[in-house]
């Protein structure tokens, strides 16, 4: 089967009941899975992580939007996290291996935006590989304002959505829908209430501020436990891996007397980056996804080594 994986971040973070009616809309298909919920009390924000065949995933994204406009009212939200509608951002991603490419993720990101902008009469932008201009590209730049900031931001001509009125949804206020390359969301608590201290290490190790390629980071309260939290998107594992990213927050919030106290994905992130991570902790030599038990399996099937017993002929045929 041809899959895509969509992920789409809906502002709320803190209703169960809804929180299992939004994720519901990924659970009408067989040809739709949905992976991964996760709910933050703080960012007032919950991350789902579904994949399917295309069109099927197409029409349970469209689903979540209605659901979560009926049960999300932008007006009353609150929470740490930048946000701009109900359905905040909803990227589509390529699933190496699976068939379908940036070109097709940006064909489904397009389609949806046009279907929910006709449908619900919501303002959409897109963004990353889908933009429409070079402005458009960065999730942050058509974020910055928040929901509060639409009417300003929608009354710019070189802010007009892409599809969709120029004015935002009462209730469900804007959204962006894109395609993009795999990202970890990865959020690093402090041991401290100091916002100051977060937001000087997010500042630190953010690729605007001169620190880590491909790390976008924002110091924040987690009001809910009394800490402080960098929260942070590595957006090119590749160049930046997970394990670096933690180390230059140590690094830097020692400097502000502060320890680490923990980590955590948001959502789900590729095998070989937590191996990487977990080879670089330990201090692993000669390690590669090969000396991953499930991962040298796999091989062997796909290589034809090793074949599943259903997969052999009956010894009386």
């Amino acid at each position: 089967m041809i899959l895509a994986q969509c992920i789409p971040n809906v502002s709320e973070g803190r209703r169960r009941q809804v929180i299992d009616r939004l994720a519901g809309a990924f659970g009408g298909s067989d040809d739709v899975a949905l992976l991964h919920v996760h709910p933050d009390i703080d960012h007032n924000r919950t991350v789902l992580t579904a994949v399917g065949a295309p069109e099927a995933l197409l029409d349970a994204a469209e689903e979540l939007y209605a659901r979560a406009i009926e049960a999300v009212d932008m007006r009353r939200h609150r929470g740490v996290h930048p946000r701009i509608g109900a359905v905040d951002v909803c990227p589509f991603v390529p699933l190496e291996g699976h068939g379908t490419g940036m070109a097709e993720c940006i064909e489904l990101a397009r389609r949806l935006g046009e279907r929910v902008a006709r449908r619900f009469g919501l303002p959409v932008f897109l963004y990353r590989e889908a933009a429409s201009a070079p402005h458009r590209r960065d999730l942050s730049a058509i974020r910055r304002g928040q929901f509060e900031g639409l009417e300003a931001k929608l009354a710019d001509p070189a802010w007009q959505p892409d599809f969709g009125p120029a004015e935002a949804h009462a209730s469900g206020g804007a959204t962006v829908i894109g395609a993009r390359g795999p990202l970890i969301a990865f959020n690093v608590v402090l041991d401290s209430e100091d916002l100051a201290a977060a937001r000087a290490v997010a500042a630190r190790v953010r690729a605007s501020s001169g620190g880590l390629p491909g790390i976008k980071a924002m110091g924040v309260v987690l009001g809910s436990r009394q800490l402080v939290q960098v929260s942070m998107n590595v957006e090119d594992p590749a160049v930046t891996p997970l394990h670096v990213a933690f180390g230059a927050v140590r690094a830097a919030a020692k400097e502000h007397g502060v320890q680490v106290l923990e980590s955590e994905l948001v959502g789900l992130a590729p095998l070989d980056s937590v191996a990487a991570a977990a080879a670089d902790s330990l201090r692993l030599v000669d390690f590669g996804p090969d000396r991953i038990l499930e991962q040298a399996i796999e091989s062997s099937r796909h290589s034809g080594a090793l074949r599943a017993s259903g997969d052999r002929e009956s010894a009386t045929s």
